[in-house]
């Protein structure tokens, strides 16, 4: 049976066809298969690559075509025979079929096996969590004789909008300056999209949008002005700046108010301007301190929409607030803090129960409070 090759890791038979021996002559002693020998041993240790996968198409198309051929010699009888091909490296011999004597050959498909990439990372799995983008742990902070923070632990999950309420002077201002990389701990480890906020802060803050409490903004400049360089700050082209300051000023209503100096503004735009400059570099984490303070309703009925707009499209939020309605209906997590503890931490269901999550919050910030000794208040000065 002489062997062909087609290239250099594929080989081609031509069958010759079976004559009968002499009744007298003893028959032929039976040989080894030719794919049990040393040369044609399929190898083990092989990847398929797709350039094999093509060789191993076009070797099965030849042979196809061989045994279409009227000149070709056909077995009497229906036989099988194995055909090494490189995509068969992996220890399996692809069956060939000869065609029945007097039947019309037809060119069998070969059957091309593509192999299966390894799934990896959780969005491979089908039902996977989302990763944690923000990652607190132990985290402490002291002031003089002052606890601020005490060992907070927070994991905030991508595509979340994660709200933490608190009463005044509970650390939330404190906690989320720490995550933002503007306040050092005194303990404990910071995460952002999986970088060590104080171990690698230039990576961890090309992923954060920030708008902090108290704002400190170049209010000599002028809307446009502030933009342009909250753009070119954070590394973007010069056009990709003006294009991005132009949705942004129409997006939050600012567009009459551009060529305006920023000390001009009302604290309500003042604060709609800073959350601009903080998500003109399209961060994957937004952390707001305060957002919708100040800002009159209309506005925060269109912020709240672009943040929502923000976490459906993979982005993460995590802001604080003294709305406990907003927080109910906008976020899907809450963190309650008092005195520098997660009192509560989890889903918004998880936290409220069967209560209100400002019933909630008032029970674990220490009740309502009876006022007592104020009845000066009611005997009026005229």
């Amino acid at each position: 049976m002489p062997a062909s090759p087609e290239s250099d890791d594929t080989v081609v038979l031509t069958v010759t066809p079976a004559t009968s021996a002499p009744a007298n002559e003893p028959a032929a002693p039976a040989k080894r298969p030719f794919w049990r020998l040393p040369r044609f041993a399929p190898k083990q240790t092989e990847a398929v690559s797709p350039t094999d996968l093509g060789a191993a198409e076009r070797t099965d198309a030849v042979a196809a075509e061989a045994s279409a051929s009227p000149e070709a010699p056909v077995a009497p009888a229906r036989a099988t025979v194995p055909v090494v091909s490189a995509a068969d490296r992996t220890g399996q011999a692809t069956a060939v079929p000869e065609p029945v004597v007097g039947a019309t050959a037809q060119r069998i498909p070969p059957v091309v096996r593509k192999p299966m990439a390894p799934r990896t990372g959780a969005s491979a799995v089908i039902g996977a969590s989302p990763r944690v983008e923000i990652a607190v742990s132990g985290l402490n902070k002291s002031f003089g004789q002052n606890v601020a923070v005490a060992d907070v632990n927070l994991e905030v999950r991508a595509g979340s909008f994660y709200g933490i309420v608190g009463p005044n002077g509970a650390g939330k201002t404190t906690t989320l300056s720490m995550i933002t990389g503007l306040l050092r701990p005194d303990s404990g480890s910071i995460q952002v999209h999986g970088v060590d906020v104080w171990a690698d802060p230039i990576a961890a803050k090309r992923t954060i949008g920030v708008l902090p409490d108290r704002l400190r903004l170049f209010d000599r400049l002028t809307g446009a002005q502030l933009l342009y360089y909250s753009g070119v700050l954070r590394g973007l082209e010069s056009e990709t700046v003006r294009a991005r300051s132009a949705d942004l000023a129409a997006a939050f209503g600012l567009e009459d108010a551009l060529n305006r100096l920023v000390a001009d503004y009302s604290a309500g735009m003042t604060k709609k301007i800073a959350l601009a400059c903080a998500m003109i570099h399209s961060p994957r984490v937004l952390v707001l301190d305060e957002p919708f303070e100040s800002v009159d309703p209309v506005s925060a009925v269109n912020v709240t929409e672009i943040l929502q707009r923000y976490v459906a499209a993979g982005g993460t939020v995590i802001l604080s607030s003294h709305g406990m309605d907003l927080i109910q209906r906008v976020c899907d997590h809450v963190a309650i803090i008092v005195q520098g503890s997660v009192l509560a931490a989890g889903t918004i269901d998880e936290v409220r129960g069967n209560v209100s999550l400002e019933e909630r919050f008032v029970d674990l910030a220490g009740g309502r409070k009876v006022a007592e000794g104020l009845e000066w208040l009611h005997n009026f000065s005229d």
